[in-house]
Formats: C-alpha cells, structure tokens, sequence
C-alpha cells in the first residue's frame, strides 16, 4: 500500500465579548482548531503559518513551531485539537493558512487551513 498524507482542519471561530473593548476597537475571537489525520502514516506538526486580516485590510503573517507549545503527532484515523485566539482591530475579519507537517517516514508535507470568518454577532448576516 503507498504511503498517503492528508491532514484536514476545522476551524470554530467564537467571539470573546468579555475579552474585547469595543469602544478602543479591540475586538477579540477565540478559535477551536481540530486537525484529523486522513492519510495511512502518522504525521507531526512541526510548523504553523497563519494569514489574518481584519474588515479593514490589515494583514499580518504569523509563523511558529508547533502549536499551543506542542508539536503533536497525530496517528491515522486520529484528531488533534486545541484551542488559540487572536485579537482584531475590526469586528470583521479572516484567517487562513497551512501547518508544515512530517510524516513518520520522513516526508515533509503541508496542510492547508481554508479561510475561516472571525466575526463579531449580529455583524454579518
């Protein structure tokens, strides 16, 4: 059997109230990120690349090793989750994109985060 890496990712954005200060524009969003193994060979996440940019075409670029501290490795047929956030200076905004992973056998490979909407209730319809 060939050797298959695919990661899929999930995001579930929530908007932190109690954490954001409207009136100085700060507006803060958790995000529940769960990352499953869809390929036949376990694989570790080494590295995180994410795009965010507020509804007011701000864009800034954050990359690190692993996540939450962690570098997990995650089996076939098996999840990772944790939970991260990020605080806008827009109700509105989007995050997107990739964690470097490698496989067990040594290939290094990408999976790619979709662009998720941050937003902030009753702002979008």
């Amino acid at each position: 059997m060939a050797a298959t890496y695919k990661i899929s990712v999930t995001a579930r954005p929530f908007y932190l109230a109690e954490q954001s200060n409207e009136s100085a524009e700060q507006y803060t969003f958790a995000y529940q990120i769960t990352i499953t193994n869809e390929g036949n060979v376990p694989a570790k996440l080494m590295a995180r690349h994410w795009v965010i940019e507020d509804g007011q075409g701000q864009k800034q670029e954050v990359r690190g090793l692993g996540v939450v501290g962690e570098h997990p490795e995650i089996a076939p047929g098996e999840s990772f989750e944790y939970t991260s956030g990020v605080t806008l200076n827009a109700p509105v905004g989007t995050m997107y994109g990739s964690y470097q992973m490698m496989a067990a056998d040594g290939t290094e490979f990408e999976a790619t985060i979709a662009p998720f909407i941050l937003s902030m209730p009753r702002t979008l319809h």
